[in-house]
């Protein structure tokens, strides 16, 4: 009898989807190793492979294009409406492509993170297509208006056949999916104790003198890096090649070392608005710094359940981009209700397919 084949169809976008996915897909290996894991994605190998333990297959398809940028907070409208164009002129051929993929490699089951066209490729397949995300790219599409209003409907019409949705915190109403099931933030678990990583990074202010500075696997242009200078007992964390070689700057230029791993020796941590950073300082109880982001509808519904739920500071981008940092010595916002995220989406999904695959 041949292994359950789960593939992951991940969204074209940034890195946040792919190691949300990917954490996710590392959890249903350590329930039951017999699944063989496929992801679908053009996110980088060492990325995956940073939160798998497990062997995967890496199938580098793009089914969706989410939001071109030339960094974490610049949009190129024009360019995403021209490529959503060509995805959408290919649709049949790219569905058919990965539909004889999917029949060849013995699938069974089609999770998806988000990209519209997974439905029909999962059900072309003969196989369901479930789905996980805090949004779909209808909700970011439509309020741009134009030729984005068209293409937001098409999107709702793949959701609306889609067999099953895990909606994740920090998400919007989702209305175009039938069936929606609630869990729980999902991301990755710290894998390094904290005398290896002081030692490793040359850490040795205390945590609530480390900040991780995190901008997505984008980054972020022009971080104001100078003004850390009037910090000089302080440390922060950047993942950031570019940045200066400042004393009190640690740059993590070894990829085997994600965010989530330096984030237990970090009292607050700065990042723009997203999902998997969010989600994994929660997990971990870590205050977050964030800077709003215009013009992106997924933003606001992030920054009011983090201000329900998490301890928090919100800037204008004018107050970071301005470079003097004062609010690091502010105290965190606390939450505005006593309610706390549930941890355990991960568990929940991956349970779920599990189930799914081996009954």
């Amino acid at each position: 009898m041949s292994a359950p084949v789960l593939y992951v169809a991940i969204t074209n976008h940034g890195f946040g989807h792919a190691t949300r996915a990917a954490a996710v897909a590392a959890t249903v290996q350590v329930l039951c190793p017999e699944i063989e894991i496929i992801l679908a994605t053009t996110a980088p190998e060492w990325l995956l492979a940073s939160y798998l333990a497990g062997p995967f297959t890496l199938r580098s398809q793009a089914l969706d294009v989410g939001v071109l940028q030339a960094d974490s907070l610049t949009m190129d409208k024009a360019a995403t409406l021209a490529a959503l164009h060509r995805i959408r002129q290919d649709a049949a051929a790219l569905v058919a492509e990965e539909v004889a993929f999917l029949k060849a490699a013995g699938v069974g089951l089609v999770l998806a993170d988000i990209p519209p066209l997974a439905v029909a490729v999962a059900h072309g397949a003969g196989v369901p297509c479930w789905m996980m995300s805090n949004f779909g790219w209808d909700f970011i599409y439509r309020p741009w208006g134009g030729e984005f209003v068209a293409m937001a409907d098409w999107i709702q019409t793949q959701f609306r056949h889609c067999d099953r949705l895990f909606r994740l915190p920090f998400h919007e109403g989702m209305a175009a999916f039938p069936r929606v099931t609630d869990v729980g933030l999902t991301g990755g678990t710290p894998r390094y104790d904290e005398d290896h990583l002081r030692s490793r990074w040359r850490l040795q202010a205390p945590i609530e003198k480390t900040v991780l500075l995190t901008f997505g696997g984008l980054g972020l242009a022009q971080i104001p890096y100078q003004g850390l200078r009037h910090f000089p007992d302080w440390q922060f964390i950047t993942f950031d090649r570019q940045a200066p070689a400042l004393d009190n700057i640690r740059i993590v230029d070894d990829p085997t070392y994600r965010p989530v791993d330096l984030m237990p020796l970090c009292g607050r941590i700065v990042s723009k608005p997203g999902y998997s950073t969010f989600s994994e300082a929660c997990r971990l109880g870590i205050p977050i710094i964030t800077v709003t982001r215009e013009d992106f509808a997924e933003s606001p519904v992030m920054l009011a359940a983090l201000q329900d739920h998490h301890p928090h500071q919100i800037l204008t981008p004018d107050r970071f981009f301005r470079g003097d940092w004062s609010f690091l010595r502010d105290l965190p916002t606390l939450p505005r209700t006593p309610q706390r995220f549930d941890l355990e989406g991960n568990q929940a999904i991956a349970q779920a397919v599990v189930n799914f695959l081996t009954v």
